[in-house]
């Protein structure tokens, strides 16, 4: 046999995948792998906290400040109305162009959580307010967690 045969056998009992991750090649993939699934985890751990806070202030605060976190939890979904008449023939999962703007707004989380710091420190104290808010946020968090998230100028989604 000659030396260029040789070189791709393998002895048995040699794991090539263990070497290869020995050297560190292998390791880039499994990383892109599980950096998102900590995302998502950490996402939902966030819509969890915002629910049970929603939940807590409608306990506290009374029927008001339950109605308004589940209407703010639902109302950023709303924006997929924007241009609805124009949607046929579009692509399965496509957003209307025109809602982009709209949906990817209402879908920040920087956006209720200024207007959550402005809450604390400013002088408006309407807890239902704040229920909204953490609403919001709930809604916001669970589309991470579930892979929704914001919008491409064409209306796909982001990777």
């Amino acid at each position: 046999m000659s030396t260029a045969a040789m070189s791709t056998i393998t002895a048995p009992g040699i794991d090539v995948a263990a070497d290869a991750a020995a050297d560190g090649a292998a390791t880039a993939p499994r990383r892109r792998r599980v950096l998102p699934v900590a995302r998502r985890t950490a996402w939902l751990l966030n819509a969890l906290f915002w629910s049970a806070f929603a939940v807590l202030e409608a306990v506290n605060h009374g029927w008001l400040a339950g109605l308004l976190a589940v209407v703010f939890f639902i109302a950023p979904d709303l924006t997929f109305l924007v241009g609805i008449g124009d949607a046929r023939g579009m692509a399965k999962g496509r957003l209307q162009p025109r809602a982009v703007p709209y949906y990817n707004t209402a879908h920040r989380a920087l956006v209720p959580l200024a207007l959550m710091t402005l809450y604390a420190f400013g002088p408006v104290t309407w807890a239902p307010a704040f229920a909204a808010l953490c609403g919001w946020l709930a809604h916001i968090s669970y589309d991470r967690a579930f892979g929704y998230g914001l919008r491409t100028k064409e209306g796909f989604q982001r990777d």
